[in-house]
């Protein structure tokens, strides 16, 4: 996994003007708990108020669930918090 997205790092790099139509297929659970468990702990909530603790409770639950959504084209991001 990690030496395909390193791949797609230097494609973007060395072509900033690259489209790139579909990475879906990179996307698992195993990939989504390993970058959770490498975000900052004290960093804002969600714009839903949920924090990574309280994501973390059911960690397995809520990551297979996101990835059966994004897989499925049924995901849709909440609206990012500008933060001044």
């Amino acid at each position: 996994m990690e030496t395909k997205l390193l791949r797609i790092a230097e494609l973007a790099k060395s072509d900033p003007k690259m489209k790139f139509t579909s990475i879906v297929h990179l996307l698992n659970v195993q990939s989504l708990v390993q970058c959770h468990l490498e975000l900052p702990n004290k960093k804002a909530t969600g714009i839903n108020g949920t924090t990574k603790e309280q994501y973390s409770e059911t960690l397995e639950e809520n990551i297979e669930d996101l990835v059966s959504r994004l897989k499925s084209k049924s995901y849709h991001p909440v609206p990012v918090r500008r933060m001044l």
